[in-house]
């Protein structure tokens, strides 16, 4: 029998032309898509911008830009969610960085339109935050955990430097100064890493260089109504599920600083029942690190429009 967990992807999974096909294909079976337009012009006026011309027709230099990448993957994200409707079950949710908010709608903590304005809010001070703070992330590809933290450690003495994504068995990021980050590369290409490579990034994400980012985000949540979740949410900043709203909004507070405690999450997912995962969202980024973790799990990815007639027909059989 399978038990679904649906998860979200976060910044990074965008790509120019997002979204358009929802928009365009308003009466294609088995969804009236019509619902994706009403949604993405909501969105615009909610925004006061035309984000939906940015995922339709970027250009890809200003949908990388953090203020738009963010509200941009949430939006497909949430649009696609909400086209699939009730048609299948989940027991419970989680998303990659920015995807907790789109894990939060699915599991009706947060409305769409509050959840729509914190994304964007979230971008908008990540990227000054960035700008104000220069910083840097890297991979670190081929060696574990516990080795990664002694060399931020070790590295911390150049600069700010941490683990900020532990996306995959020996596939993690590390996030910091500029100058720590580079010590801590040199230091993991002397401890055998298989890869180190530098991330193309607005900033240190995931880091005490995200501070006043956070400071910013936890002003706003004061104002957010924020419901029990219908369903467990497994968070970023602890790997564990979650339900009651003060939690939820406890979580989100640290997101911006904290690692995302992403492998930790999908293995805790499993050990719980867990055997099939849907990602909701452009890309198949989520899916990739899935299946390191797990080889045995079934996944499959929802990003346009074919694909949820491929869930609605196909999934569970």
């Amino acid at each position: 029998m399978l038990k679904t967990a649906i998860v979200f992807p976060g910044q990074g999974s965008q790509y120019v032309g997002m979204g358009k096909d929802l928009y365009d294909n308003v009466e294609l079976a088995p969804i009236k898509s019509g619902l994706a337009r009403q949604l993405f012009d909501q969105a615009d006026e909610i925004i006061g911008s035309q984000l939906s011309k940015i995922c339709f027709e970027g250009p890809e230099d200003e949908l990388r830009q953090t203020k738009n990448t963010q509200p941009a993957i949430f939006l497909h994200s949430v649009i696609l969610l909400k086209l699939l409707g009730h048609n299948f079950d989940a027991v419970c949710t989680a998303g990659h960085s920015l995807g907790e908010y789109s894990a939060l709608v699915f599991a009706e903590s947060l409305n769409f339109e509050d959840a729509l304005r914190l994304v964007c809010l979230r971008g908008e001070l990540m990227q000054k935050a960035g700008d104000e703070q220069k910083g840097t992330l890297a991979a670190v590809v081929g060696l574990g955990p516990e080795v990664v933290k002694e060399i931020c450690k070790e590295a911390s003495s150049a600069g700010i430097v941490q683990c900020a994504n532990f996306n995959s068995p020996g596939q993690i990021v590390i996030s910091g100064s500029v100058p720590g980050v580079h010590k801590a590369m040199e230091i993991a290409k002397t401890k055998g890493a298989k890869m180190v490579k530098e991330l193309v990034v607005s900033g240190a994400f995931h880091s005490p260089l995200m501070q006043s980012a956070q400071n910013g985000l936890i002003n706003a949540l004061e104002n957010v109504m924020i419901n029990d979740a219908r369903i467990p949410v497994y968070t970023n900043v602890t790997a564990k599920p979650i339900t009651k709203s003060e939690e939820i909004r406890s979580s989100l507070e640290k997101q911006v600083t904290s690692a995302v405690l992403w492998e930790d999450s999908i293995r805790n997912m499993i050990n719980d029942g867990v055997n099939s995962f849907i990602e909701i969202g452009p890309g198949k980024v989520l899916q990739g690190l899935i299946k390191r973790i797990n080889p045995d799990v079934k996944t499959i990815g929802i990003d346009r429009h074919q694909d949820i007639s491929t869930l609605l027909n196909s999934y569970g059989k």
